[in-house]
């Protein structure tokens, strides 16, 4: 296979435009050449088919999205809250909203797993992984609540971006006076997470 990686994550870079726009049923390795203007071909130079490719994805993805350092670095400074976990959860959505694309990308991977058994079993366990570091973050950054907290959160935030970046008409003005996604972060932020810090006696991690 090829080994230029700056063409292979150009190619990857595409594939994700073209998974967030198209689906993955549009996802071919055609369709990736065409949108990374190369000559046709050359993504099946790249990937052994369209598994590797959507493995690819998927690993690009984790990297593309993830929290900058720094960013972290500077929020883990404040003390250890609730305003700080929402302010964990505003990057987390401000990076979403930013890359729009990529998070359609991740939202198309979840619907295809549901009908490629080997990809279900990979994204399962990169999802799954994603969701454990949080639970090992939180636990160690002091944060309040425990593990349930942070699947809590995590199931509320998804649901979240999944109507404020595919469907954004559903939430506006259905709530008046809660501004989306800002206020209803902060909403669901306050209903989830307890006001003690964790190790104060409160916690719900067991």
């Amino acid at each position: 296979m090829a080994r230029n990686t700056e063409r292979r994550a150009a190619l990857v870079d595409a594939a994700v435009a073209v998974l967030a726009r198209e689906g993955a049923r549009g996802l071919t390795f055609r369709a990736v050449d065409a949108e990374a203007a190369v000559p046709v071909g050359t993504a099946s130079n790249y990937f052994t088919d369209r598994d590797d490719l959507l493995n690819q994805v998927d690993s690009h993805l984790h990297r593309r999205l993830a929290p900058v350092p720094a960013v972290l670095a500077r929020l883990l400074e404040a003390p250890r809250d609730r305003a700080l976990v929402l302010e964990f959860m505003r990057d987390l959505v401000a990076r979403a909203i930013r890359d729009r694309t990529g998070y359609l990308a991740l939202f198309e991977m979840r619907l295809e797993a549901t009908r490629r058994p080997a990809l279900r079993a990979s994204y399962t366990a990169s999802v799954r992984g994603d969701l454990e570091q949080a639970m090992e973050f939180h636990r160690d950054a002091g944060l309040p609540g425990g593990d349930p907290t942070v699947a809590v959160l995590y199931l509320a935030v998804l649901g979240l971006l999944l109507e404020h970046l595919t469907l954004p008409g559903v939430l506006e003005g259905v709530l008046p006076g809660v501004a989306v996604p800002d206020a209803l972060l902060e909403r669901i932020v306050t209903t989830i997470v307890p006001e003690d810090r964790a190790g104060d006696g409160n916690s719900d991690r067991a």
